[in-house]
């Protein structure tokens, strides 16, 4: 990936890829780095070591066994919020070694960590509703789509990053307006 620009729309999908499972995106990342494929910042070299893509291999099993255990799965949610945050700022930094590390950073934590966290939280908020209208008896589909999204949108964010990066797009569109909808529909509700 030699255009200097490109790692922008690519951690941008793997950091939104992270709010639907942590790991996921790390383990691809990491791939795709030791596979050479993926060019990453001299200070996230660690991220395509050895050593790094066993420990995220062996987290993306745990985490995505965790989501499959029912009521097991709201707890790791409130793990998993803090931690696709990080992971969204990390892979979002990790990938784009041709910016100043002033705006790199900068980037990563308000590009990144917010796209992560949002979609985090949405998904935590569909399986706590999950939760209450099945009874848990659903959280293993939304666990299903979820990691499902996560492994689609990292691979498209190594694969196509520019389709990567409309599809993250239109996915924060949409929370957004969800999200500013129903804080109205609340506000509506207080006042009478």
């Amino acid at each position: 990936m030699s255009d200097a620009l490109i790692g922008i729309p690519v951690g941008l999908a793997l950091s939104t890829a992270a709010g639907l499972r942590v790991f996921v995106p790390l383990l691809l990342t990491g791939l795709a780095a030791k596979l050479g494929y993926l060019a990453l910042t001299p200070s996230m070299a660690w991220i395509g070591s050895d050593g790094a893509v066993l420990a995220f291999a062996t987290a993306t099993v745990l985490e995505v066994g965790a989501y499959y255990v029912p009521w097991f799965d709201n707890l790791v949610d409130t793990i998993a919020t803090p931690a696709a945050i990080t992971a969204g700022v990390i892979t979002t930094a990790a990938v784009t070694p041709e910016l100043s590390p002033l705006l790199r950073w900068t980037l990563a934590i308000l590009a990144g960590g917010s796209s992560a966290g949002l979609v985090q939280v949405a998904t935590a908020l569909l399986r706590l509703k999950s939760s209450t209208f099945t009874a848990g008896v659903g959280n293993p589909v939304v666990a299903t789509g979820e990691l499902a999204g996560s492994l689609a949108l990292s691979g498209l964010a190594l694969l196509a990053p520019l389709l990567a990066a409309a599809v993250v797009l239109l996915v924060l569109v949409v929370l957004i307006r969800r999200l500013v909808a129903i804080l109205r529909q609340r506000r509506r509700l207080a006042r009478g």
